[in-house]
């Protein structure tokens, strides 16, 4: 999470991280901070080959993170690259691709996966349970922080939501776009990915028009009680509050 936030933070050219300012941007460091993430991606490898060279779950680990590094690496691609495309090519399978590979698989599928890998308790069904039921946690998380972008306050959440400015494929927008008329949505795509004070103020004013805060409640409502029915219908025979307690972690949170 360290390494995917200190490179994302100079990629999306964000001024601050979890509270504090992105390394980058702190004094002496800069571009450094791209080799500085490199390196604390190689110290996970190490740390892995240290610790649990001689055990069984060894490689099973070490491919673990080598997949979940690649998958998030395509997601953070797939984020970038929307900033260059039309806003009409944004849609819910593009949003799906990129929550699932940029946040989904390295926030919630690795922890888990990589203590069920230790505990021996990591059969087909076990890790398509889990899969499916974490990547589903994960689309949640990332609904949330898009909300969160946009209606949480700074001083909470640790960071000044720019989202807008950044024109992201963001979960507020496909929901304006679904339910604009044809003259609001007119005015979103006129004023989304601006930088300006007056445009993101005018995507702000036109959310609170859509009712999107009601929205995402109504979304959240029906999120969480969809993710309880599926971990309690889970037949894999993990504990259920490997993913309940993730669950409820997240679940109503204001950062």
């Amino acid at each position: 999470a360290v390494v995917s936030t200190q490179s994302t933070g100079i990629m999306d050219n964000s001024e601050m991280r979890r509270g504090q300012p992105c390394w980058y941007k702190r004094p002496g460091v800069g571009l450094t901070a791209i080799n500085d993430s490199l390196m604390l991606q190689s110290a996970v490898y190490e740390l892995l080959r240290l610790h649990s060279s001689d055990k069984p779950y060894y490689v099973k680990c070490l491919q673990l993170f080598l997949d979940v590094c690649r998958r998030t690496e395509f997601g953070q691609a797939l984020d970038l690259e929307s900033e260059t495309l039309p806003l009409t090519s944004y849609n819910m399978d593009r949003y799906d691709s990129i929550v699932e590979y940029k946040t989904a698989y390295y926030s919630f599928y690795l922890p888990v996966v990589l203590a069920l890998h230790i505990a021996g308790r990591d059969s087909p069904q076990e890790l398509e349970s889990a899969r499916r039921i974490l990547l589903r946690i994960g689309h949640y998380f990332q609904v949330q922080d898009d909300y969160l972008d946009c209606y949480g306050d700074p001083s909470v959440i640790g960071k000044i939501g720019t989202d807008i400015q950044e024109k992201k494929c963001s979960w507020l927008f496909l929901t304006a776009s679904a339910i604009a008329s044809p003259e609001q949505k007119e005015l979103l795509f006129e004023n989304y990915g601006k930088s300006d004070e007056a445009s993101v103020a005018a995507v702000k004013a036109l959310y609170n028009t859509l009712n999107i805060r009601q929205c995402y409640l109504d979304y959240s409502v029906k999120t969480y009680r969809e993710i309880c029915e599926i971990i309690e219908k889970d037949k894999s025979g993990l504990p259920s509050e490997i993913f309940s307690d993730f669950l409820d972690m997240i679940h109503k949170r204001s950062k």
